[in-house]
């Protein structure tokens, strides 16, 4: 689309962009590429962004989204983000260093609480309650994201979550204007791999109320953690688990029963390791990917009648997402389209 064909939505959105960069001045970076973002290390690039390090690097953000409408995307460790190969049209904020980086300790008379910010990443927050003699948290150990993003869906592993142990949050919302406000864990609506956070959230610190135990045993439970995930996962570029687990089933058991482990579309290709994985190739494609992830989720519905979710956020995907393509024609890689 040249110039002449843009459309309102296209004009109404680059609008926004010019007058929120033009508030945020040299706090905004322009045509920042996303892709070293994310653990897919695809995607293309975001129109703004901001790097925020304290609470008064938002006021400005919040004041200029307020102000402009712009559309904002917040980034913790992108672990569990497909970016569109199109980018980002519009703000992107990505939290860490000092502020959102820190952790604090503190004992109560009825027990411990951990402060975390929003950009401490979950291994690192898993090693430092078990060096301080406290469990609770050592599941984290095995999640590659950050403490914000966590929250925001719910993360868990090995038969825990953040539910599981989270007192309350500092937030604040782009578009209320109230600054940080502070919610309860029950105020969240949190269910498996979900809360009720919106898109304008910005999660700045969590509290998570945990026991005390010994420090040995603490450590050797983080070892076997990372020997499982060693020996169970890959690594490389991925999201992680793609799907949520239906209920009493494994979503990993379901994609290996119907024989695509290992199957490839373009630049795609569901792990050898783990079927519940998608590897992305260097320089791949977003729309490769998803293109997968739908064909998995046919592939199981089609043999099996479970509907798979997936658990990856995607961005800066059009409203109308590429068709399915059928598992048998996927086998000739078909040239990627944008979405």
């Amino acid at each position: 689309m040249n110039a002449a064909e843009a459309s309102p939505a296209d004009e109404s959105s680059a609008d926004a962009v010019n007058a929120a960069a033009q508030m945020l001045g040299v706090r905004a970076e322009r045509s920042v590429q996303l892709a070293s973002f994310t653990t897919f290390r695809i995607g293309g690039a975001a129109d703004l962004l901001v790097r925020a390090e304290t609470m008064v690097d938002l006021q400005p953000v919040a004041d200029a989204v307020a102000a402009t409408g712009i559309d904002v995307l917040v980034i913790g460790q992108g672990s569990n983000l497909l970016i569109a190969d199109a980018g980002w049209r519009g703000l992107v904020v990505v939290l860490g260093g000092s502020e959102f980086d820190q952790i604090e300790v503190r004992s109560h008379a009825d027990g411990v609480v951990v402060h975390a910010g929003a950009g401490v990443k979950l291994p690192v927050l898993a090693r430092r309650s078990v060096a301080e003699g406290l469990t609770g948290l050592e599941w984290m150990v095995g999640v590659p994201g950050s403490v914000g993003g966590a929250v925001r869906m719910n993360a868990g592993g090995h038969g825990s979550d953040v539910a599981a142990n989270l007192v309350d949050v500092d937030i604040v919302n782009m578009l209320d204007g109230l600054g940080c406000v502070t919610r309860s864990a029950d105020e969240l609506g949190f269910s498996y791999r979900h809360s009720a956070l919106t898109a304008g959230d910005i999660v700045v610190r969590a509290s998570f109320g945990i026991g005390r135990a010994d420090v040995v045993s603490g450590e050797d439970e983080l070892r076997e953690i990372v020997r499982w995930r060693r020996a169970n996962q890959p690594g490389g570029a991925n999201c992680g688990s793609v799907f949520t687990n239906p209920p009493g089933d494994s979503a990993g058991r379901l994609i290996d029963a119907t024989g695509l482990k290992g199957h490839r579309l373009g630049t795609a290709s569901v792990s050898d390791k783990h079927a519940n994985f998608i590897q992305a190739d260097p320089n791949g494609s977003a729309v490769d990917v998803w293109h997968l992830i739908l064909l998995v989720r046919d592939r199981v519905f089609t043999e099996t009648g479970i509907i798979l979710t997936p658990e990856v956020r995607t961005a800066g995907f059009d409203a109308t997402l590429p068709e399915l393509p059928s598992a048998e024609s996927s086998a000739s890689q078909p040239e990627p389209t944008s979405p």
